[in-house]
């Protein structure tokens, strides 16, 4: 390379960086004028909230959901004459009324001497029901047997705690667990 061709190379390298320098301190103004003009809007943090741990008392107390306070509940409702409860707390239990009525399945129905029975399936075993039989665990009593359904009346407590009758249906199951 020629010494004048190399002193013109020089002299433009010198340019550019020249202009690029210039470009850079007119960036570094506006950043610079931007973090003074931006002020950050963080809130401050509230500090926790003291926790003060209250000791139970309540442990020697009755549990509110225990069966003993339910047992209690019942026995009361049963010495009032008139109420649905007395004659359902005055009789023995049934072998059937330890299951829920939706881990029952009516398989079919038998018509023997006249008496319509119908078949239950309950934990792969097979058991005859007849009209006045208690199954499930809401003193259901059986009212009709037909060829395909059970009708039951149940006793339930409604949203007030009164205890009120309603219809039940178990259906024959087409196909049997």
């Amino acid at each position: 390379m020629s010494p004048v061709r190399s002193a013109s190379v020089v002299a433009l390298a010198a340019a550019l960086l020249a202009g690029c320098g210039a470009q850079n301190e007119e960036l570094q103004a506006w950043m610079d004028q931007q973090r003074r003009e931006v002020k950050p809007s963080v809130q401050p943090l509230q500090p926790p909230k003291r926790f003060d741990p209250e000791p139970y008392a309540q442990a020697q107390g009755v549990e509110p959901f225990s069966n003993q306070k339910l047992t209690v509940a019942l026995k009361q409702e049963a010495r009032q004459p008139n109420s649905l409860m007395a004659s359902e707390m005055n009789r023995r239990r049934e072998p059937l009324e330890a299951y829920p009525l939706d881990s029952m399945a009516m398989v079919g129905s038998v018509n023997r001497d006249g008496r319509q029975f119908a078949l239950l399936r309950v934990d792969n075993l097979l058991y005859q029901v007849k009209l006045g039989d208690y199954l499930g665990q809401n003193y259901g009593r059986v009212t009709r047997i037909a060829e395909t359904e059970i009708t039951l009346r149940e006793v339930v407590q409604d949203a007030a705690g009164e205890w009120v009758e309603r219809p039940a249906v178990l259906q024959l199951q087409e196909k049997a667990r």
